[in-house]
């Protein structure tokens, strides 16, 4: 049920108003206008949480990648968590995943045509983007885990919330897992509830939905993860076999290894297919030390035959840059790739929401608005009016 994997340690409870003290104040500054939030012409468009990880960012900005692409140029901007780079850097399909981090290295990996760059300073990353840095013209911006980078103003705000994690029982860090007090949703435009089970019953959408009391202006939507069939992580080893999809894994002994926040419900969704799986899960973003790649071949090798290593997208991408993996590990290493659906028959009135935003903010929908209100203030003789884009206006 939502709210499960919760824990609240309540002898922190007090640094954990603390914490809120200072979150508070910067929030404040912000609503006062004293540090400032700058807004961009181009559609910008954010993707974030209010917990520390595990809430399906790099998905969801996998599926709005999708569905954006084949009608705009699409740029996605990420901080680049863990990277061993700093300021402004713009990938392409030779940049090493220690340059960028795990989550952009794996974006660009899966759309080479898609620019994806990473900077701390996201004013500064898509003003570098927009202004052609990326040797294209940006129809739409996605940023990448930016709800509380408040010196955006985004167009579309997308907050997720996990549903083993709903915000409303959580607390503040560090006795719970709030980078925000919960009042912090209120900023965003839409809200999804994440890594829902398939078979979420009616009157739970109906609890949620009430539960998270949001306003008029949100709109709330749930997402369920769906796999698709494993491939191999060293593709070029000899004697890797193809897989057609996850059912026909059901008789083998799987070692799951994971480095990812809240791994509960990947193993909870395998666990439908299969009995035999063996959890090995280290932290997020984990970087593998020797003693960890020691550690992973020998459990594998004392799992029984046949048997083989699942793994994380985001996990394959540190995975492939280590030493030490033994041949046997390599010959068995499968990703499990996975994507978002939109539940509830929702998906085409959430995709018409994005489409619509960007549509109407577009270059071509902008130049020719920009004409019809100059034909309207030379009829009218009205003054100028600056323009702001907004998701709630459209």
């Amino acid at each position: 049920m939502e709210g499960d994997f919760i824990t609240i340690n309540k002898k922190l409870l007090c640094l954990s108003w603390l914490y809120g003290l200072g979150v508070g104040i910067r929030n404040l500054l912000f609503e006062m206008g004293i540090l400032k939030s700058r807004s961009f012409s181009t559609p910008v468009i954010s993707v974030g949480n209010i917990t520390v990880g595990g809430t399906g960012k790099t998905p969801h900005v996998e599926y709005l990648v999708r569905l954006l692409k084949p009608h705009y140029q699409v740029a996605v901007l990420s901080r680049g968590y863990k990277r061993k780079s700093s300021g402004f850097v713009l990938s392409d399909e030779n940049t090493p995943m220690p340059m960028i981090g795990d989550e952009p290295f794996q974006i660009k990996q899966k759309f080479p045509d898609v620019v994806v760059a990473v900077d701390r300073k996201r004013t500064r990353g898509i003003s570098k983007l927009i202004a052609g840095e990326g040797g294209v013209d940006i129809d739409v911006v996605l940023l990448d885990d930016a709800f509380q980078h408040r010196y955006v103003n985004p167009g579309v705000n997308i907050l997720l919330v996990d549903y083993h994690r709903l915000v409303i029982y959580d607390r503040l860090l560090p006795a719970g897992r709030l980078r925000e007090p919960v009042e912090a949703k209120n900023r965003a435009d839409i809200v999804i509830i994440t890594k829902c089970p398939k078979d979420l019953k009616p009157m739970e959408y109906r609890v949620i939905t009430k539960a998270m009391n949001l306003y008029p202006y949100q709109q709330l939507f749930f997402s369920a993860l769906e796999y698709d069939a494993p491939r191999p992580v060293f593709a070029s080893e000899p004697n890797m076999a193809s897989i057609d999809s996850i059912e026909t894994l059901k008789e083998k002994n799987i070692l799951l290894l994971t480095g990812i926040a809240s791994p509960e419900q990947l193993m909870h969704d395998l666990q439908a297919y299969h009995s035999q799986i063996t959890p090995l899960t280290f932290g997020d973003h984990h970087n593998f030390s020797r003693k960890d790649i020691q550690t992973i071949n020998e459990a594998f090798a004392q799992l029984p035959e046949p048997r083989l290593v699942l793994t994380t997208e985001k996990d394959a991408t540190r995975l492939m840059v280590v030493d030490g993996l033994s041949d046997e590990v390599k010959r068995h290493l499968y990703v499990l790739p996975l994507r978002i659906a939109i539940m509830q028959g929702q998906q085409k009135e959430f995709n018409q929401k994005i489409l619509g935003y960007v549509f109407k903010n577009s270059r071509n929908s902008v130049l020719a608005k920009r004409k019809d209100d100059h034909k309207s203030q030379n009829s009218n003789s009205s003054g100028d009016r600056p323009r702001t884009i907004s998701f709630r206006n459209n």
